[in-house]
């Protein structure tokens, strides 16, 4: 009789780790940066608390976690952090204010680079993006694996924006030495028309600025403005999904050139690669804040007019 209530329990432990894998979905977080990251999640409303929400990940390492399949909610990764003198666990970029490596159910202090997933959502679909709303801090790169419907294309941004940084929006070490994070336009200045609030809540009141035009012409796919939903949200059914910080392969053109997922905007504005290494020294165009790099990217996208017609232009 024990051994029947015994392999009775075995069977049934191990018909529930079967439909918890089913009924699951993998994210595969891996760390292509060269110093050390620690990534932090947030569920959303209406998901429940994740077993982790904070951990450190080394360069090179990947962590894969077990996501249950109507989850919703965020990830991100936390950048310079340490201990202080009292031995709280505080970032520079990033950091949940926690003050410990789980973040416990706060979300990301901006700037920050995120990625967004609702799970199961409308159709049965994974909706995913990459937001550079709240600003930025590192590159990232979602991808879809084994997808069955929807378009399951590749999303970020793989682009070191940190150097070329408007100065207005910079986030600089404690030293005040080096770009580590750039702000948003609505994080910097409070303005209602960069942040898409008061009389400017609505998709019809509320339009890309030229800060935002910036973050877009680098990063075609990812979120640039509250309402940039149509070229910057992304379904795949049934996935696993990859989430990449620091994708350096994927920033070859010949990598680039090679993938072909019939999304119609590319992957990363080939023009802006290499913006750190050609202006490492995140030097700008005046004292105040547009870089020269935002004038190349707003004359490229036929958006210089847009600049100019914005009052805060006259106290650049």
């Amino acid at each position: 009789m024990d051994r029947i209530i015994l392999t009775g329990s075995l069977l049934t432990l191990l018909t529930f780790s079967f439909v918890l894998e089913v009924e699951s979905t993998s994210f595969k977080l891996v760390n292509k940066c060269r110093n050390t990251i620690w990534p932090g999640l947030l569920s959303g409303a209406n998901s429940a608390p994740l077993p982790t929400t904070g951990f450190v990940l080394h360069s090179g390492e990947s962590r894969t976690l077990r996501i249950p399949r109507a989850w919703s909610g965020r990830l991100w990764a936390r950048t310079h952090c340490g201990h202080d003198s009292t031995g709280k666990f505080t970032c520079i970029a990033g950091d949940c204010g926690s003050g410990k490596l789980e973040c416990e159910g706060a979300g990301a202090k901006p700037p920050a680079t995120l990625a967004e997933f609702t799970l199961n959502g409308a159709d049965g679909l994974d909706f995913y993006d990459v937001s550079l709303v709240d600003g930025y801090n590192i590159p990232m790169l979602i991808v879809p694996k084994g997808g069955t419907r929807g378009g399951c294309g590749a999303t970020g941004c793989l682009v070191d924006l940190n150097g070329a940084c408007p100065t207005a929006l910079r986030v600089a070490r404690a030293n005040g030495k080096g770009s580590v994070a750039c702000r948003s336009a609505c994080e910097a200045f409070g303005d209602p028309r960069f942040c898409c609030s008061e009389a400017y809540s609505t998709p019809d009141t509320c339009g890309p600025s030229p800060y935002s035009l910036y973050f877009k012409h680098a990063c075609p796919r990812s979120y640039s403005y509250a309402y940039d939903d149509k070229t910057s949200t992304y379904t795949c059914a049934s996935a696993d999904y990859t989430i990449i910080f620091c994708p350096l392969p994927y920033t070859s053109q010949k990598v680039l050139g090679a993938r072909k997922d019939g999304i119609p905007l590319p992957l990363v504005n080939k023009t802006m690669m290499y913006l750190r290494s050609r202006h490492s020294s995140g030097a700008a165009a005046s004292s105040t804040g547009l870089s020269s790099l935002l004038f190349m990217a707003l004359a490229a996208t036929n958006a210089l007019p847009l600049l100019l017609s914005w009052p805060i232009y006259n106290s650049l």
